[in-house]
């Protein structure tokens, strides 16, 4: 599989293309005005605190306070492998935190919609190979180092490492980017991590709440930190001053991964190479069309993500639970896709086409699987419930595409369709009647939009003339050209 990534680099944004076999995978947008702040760590102040929601909310110098839970208050115990493992008892909020408290948190989750950023205590680090966590003895690997032999090997080098320098009080996770690599880089990068960590706690003690006491990597670098592997075949970037400061950053902590990085001057933007810009364009869209002729549905509401699977104009050739099995099965490779482009996350339904034979619905599940494994986001994924559906969930932590590039239809607000001209007609009708009991007029003008004027003049003309008998009171009409279709105003004359 070839993979490439591209940087697009200008004074107001970064946009950032994964492509695997020229297709589109995922798409990263960083605005200089709107940045993320996942990763980012705080001197906060705590300005409320919530019992009945067991959480606080804490004041980090944003415009929307962000929120702490108890469970993210208190430090993880375990030693194993995993502290999400272990269970935790969360103790009273009250006796966490209190009012005016300060507090040094790090975001793990931007705000999204009307939610404020969501935080935690339990501070970690990032670097290329690993990720730092003050004050936990807890050395973890991924779970997508799978051999045995390297994960001792791992887990060893940097229990050892920790045990040389006992001054430094901190766990590790060890990344997937760690397989394979050489002792010497992965001790270069608890160096790294150990003087910045240390500047952190410097800055925390000089600073007043609240404040920033370290921000994360930009957008570009962060990519060559977390998404540049061994089989990224180029990395191209078309701006020359982020291209220098990605080749600083690469001599020093991926050397290895030094000609795999170019600067892009050519004349054709660089989004254009690989039609990212008609991708990113279709990804705004709620129909994903399949290459048989079916097609997938994609809903995002505030509580979940909702996708259909159809049939469309794919009519098979067999019978038709092999069409159902074929749709159902370019549909799971195409959603896999779909969730890593759009960024979805949260609680998301699969309502897949029924299937009556088990053993497609078990391939149609497995295809599904396959394809998530290539996710860089946490996924976990259920069987076929009674109903047909498939229930999963994809780790949040940042808005998905639709939210960063779209805003609610002020039109609709939101519910992405209007109300027809003969609705509204009805209701022009009613307000006229309302407004006729409670006020005196000699006639009445109605403002509104021209479809809605063209209705009432024609389809409704009857309709006026009775209504016009039965209060005695002429009506006029005026086209507002500026007015959206549910827009009318009734005037009294």
């Amino acid at each position: 599989m070839s993979e490439e990534i591209l940087i697009n680099v200008t004074p107001v944004e970064t946009r950032v293309a994964l492509v695997e076999n020229g297709m589109l995978q995922e798409a990263y947008i960083e605005r200089t005005s709107r940045k993320g702040i996942v990763g980012n760590i705080y001197k906060g102040k705590v300005v409320r605190v919530l019992p009945g929601m067991e959480a606080a909310f804490v004041d980090i110098g944003l415009e929307r306070a962000a929120f702490i839970h108890a469970s993210d208050v208190v430090p993880s115990q375990s030693n194993g492998d995993d502290p999400a493992d272990s269970p935790k008892t969360v103790p009273d909020i009250r006796s966490l935190l209190r009012e005016g408290q300060s507090l040094v948190v790090q975001v793990t989750k931007d705000p999204i919609g009307t939610k404020g950023a969501r935080l935690t205590t339990q501070l970690s680090i990032p670097s290329r190979y690993l990720v730092f966590m003050p004050g936990v003895s807890h050395v973890g690997i991924s779970q997508r180092i799978e051999d045995e032999n390297e994960r001792a090997r791992l887990k060893s080098l940097i229990e050892e490492a920790s045990a040389e320098d006992p001054e430094v009080q901190g766990g590790y996770i060890i990344r997937t980017a760690a397989e394979a690599a050489p002792a010497g880089d992965l001790i270069g990068d608890m160096i790294y991590l150990h003087r910045l960590s240390q500047s952190i706690h410097e800055r925390i003690s000089r600073v007043q709440a609240p404040a920033a006491v370290y921000q994360d990597l930009p957008l570009f670098i962060r990519t060559i930190r977390d998404l540049i592997r061994p089989q990224t075949e180029k990395v191209r970037i078309d701006s020359r001053e982020s291209h220098q400061r990605v080749m600083d950053f690469v001599d020093e902590f991926v050397a290895e991964f030094a000609d795999k990085v170019e600067y892009y001057p050519g004349e054709r933007p660089i989004f254009d190479l690989y039609s990212v810009e008609d991708e990113i364009q279709k990804a705004l869209s709620r129909k994903v069309q399949l290459k048989s002729g079916g097609y997938v549905i994609i809903d995002q509401t505030e509580a979940m993500t909702t996708i259909d699977i159809n049939t469309g104009a794919f009519v098979g050739h067999r019978n038709l639970e092999e069409t159902i099995f074929k749709t159902n099965l370019e549909a799971a490779r195409a959603i896999s896709r779909q969730l890593r482009l759009r960024n979805l996350g949260g609680i998301i339904i699969i309502d897949f086409i029924d299937m009556e034979d088990p053993e497609h619905q078990r391939q149609v599940h497995r295809m599904l699987e396959k394809m998530l494994e290539r996710d860089h986001a946490k996924t976990k994924i259920t069987g076929v419930s009674e109903l047909g559906l498939v229930e999963m969930t994809r780790k949040r932590t940042t808005e998905s595409l639709g939210q960063v590039l779209c805003e609610p239809c002020p039109v609709c607000d939101g519910r992405g369709f209007l109300k027809t001209t003969e609705t509204v007609c009805y209701e022009v009708f009613r307000e006229i009647l309302r407004i006729n009991r409670a006020y005196d007029a000699e006639s009445y003008l109605v403002m509104a939009s021209q479809s809605v004027v063209d209705r009432l003049l024609d389809e409704e003309s009857d309709n006026v003339a009775d209504l016009e008998t039965f209060i005695s009171k002429t009506i006029r009409f005026q086209v507002e050209p500026f007015y959206s279709q549910e827009q009318y105003d009734v005037v009294l004359l």
